[in-house]
């Protein structure tokens, strides 16, 4: 189906209101009315996109303030915004490719930072046995911040059984947890204490953060070595005006974390629990385990996100909660899944 506005809350198919339960938006900014102020008059200011190299003689304070405010609320030494959340991770990967004996990955990661020749870090629920070995390496792990189909953070404590020997890189994709956990939605970044030579945080902005573009996030030295990579060097920047929005909208990302909370915790006061329904207060994303119900919610005229990752997979349905949604917005969608989990 095609609707020919942004779809937020509301959108319209067929001439018919649906409410609508879809997209990423998970702060609602792209139809925030102060948020677009902002993004205007930093176009204003900063045009609509500045296509030279970072590395060129003429630098834009507009990056300065922006990655500032990044590794501030991240909790990271430094930050580098790039053009999209995917370029972030391929660059990263591009990096670390030179750095590491062995990858490794954790459950089913986005396709962002997958590697050719990555091994499972569990094999038949048990750490990889080359995990345990007394071969000294430099591995990389590569995880997902929430995992695809989880409405939890991912669990990291089995970097403890991890012998020191090995030394261990970890590469956390926050697309869909950076803005939305943690402190006034900070992320998982800081969080992760564990013995670990270096961490690394690739996120996209254009989900919670509501602006086409990506971030990473590590040390002061290896962010200095991402920007000195051809591939770095030789791409536009993200939109400077984005970048500077990032930093003028710290106070507007905190009331908004503030309201997708709110719906949150008002969703899990009135849900019934039930095995069609994975559902956690913390998260957005409410996955349904049952095409039946998917039905039903069409019949009552609300729309969620319905999509499928690669052709052959089976389609990922999925209630997606924002800043947004009001409370009869909730009452509504939870009194249908309600009524049907009722039957069972």
């Amino acid at each position: 189906m095609k609707v020919e506005k942004f779809p937020d809350r509301i959108i319209e198919i067929g001439q018919e209101q649906h409410l609508y339960f879809g997209g990423t938006a998970y702060l609602g900014l792209p139809t925030n009315t102060t948020f677009q102020n902002l993004v205007i008059q930093n176009i204003l200011k900063w045009g609509t996109t500045y296509g030279s190299s970072r590395t060129a003689n003429i630098q834009l304070t507009a990056y300065d303030s922006g990655e500032s405010f990044l590794a501030s609320h991240i909790g990271s030494e430094s930050t580098v915004t790039v053009s999209s959340g995917m370029l972030a991770g391929k660059l990263v990967l591009e990096k670390l490719k030179k750095q590491t004996d062995c990858f490794y990955h954790l459950n089913e990661i986005h396709s962002a930072i997958q590697i050719e020749n990555s091994l499972s870090v569990f094999v038949n629920e048990k750490l990889n046995d080359r995990l345990l070995d007394s071969k000294p390496e430099k591995i990389t792990i590569l995880t997902d911040g929430v995992p695809s189909f989880q409405t939890k953070a991912v669990d990291l404590s089995f970097l403890k059984e991890i012998p020191n020997h090995k030394e261990i890189t970890l590469v956390i994709d926050e697309s869909h947890s950076f803005g939305i956990i943690g402190q006034n939605g900070s992320g998982l970044y800081s969080s992760i204490q564990y013995p670990i030579k270096r961490k690394i945080m690739v996120s996209s902005l254009g989900k919670a953060f509501g602006l086409t573009g990506g971030v990473i996030a590590s040390d002061h030295e290896f962010i200095k070595e991402i920007k000195e990579i051809e591939t770095f060097t030789s791409a536009a920047g993200m939109n400077p005006a984005f970048v500077q929005t990032l930093s003028d909208a710290t106070e507007i990302y905190k009331t908004q974390n503030q309201k997708l909370k709110e719906n949150l915790n008002y969703i899990d006061s009135i849900l019934i629990k039930s095995s069609n329904v994975k559902f956690d207060k913390n998260y957005p994303l409410i996955y349904l385990l049952s095409n039946e119900l998917v039905e039903k919610l069409k019949q009552e005229r609300i729309i969620i996100a319905s999509f499928k990752y690669t052709k052959d997979a089976e389609p990922l349905n999925r209630i997606v909660i924002t800043a947004n949604h009001l409370k009869e917005d909730l009452d509504n969608l939870v009194t249908t899944l309600n009524d049907f989990n009722s039957r069972f």
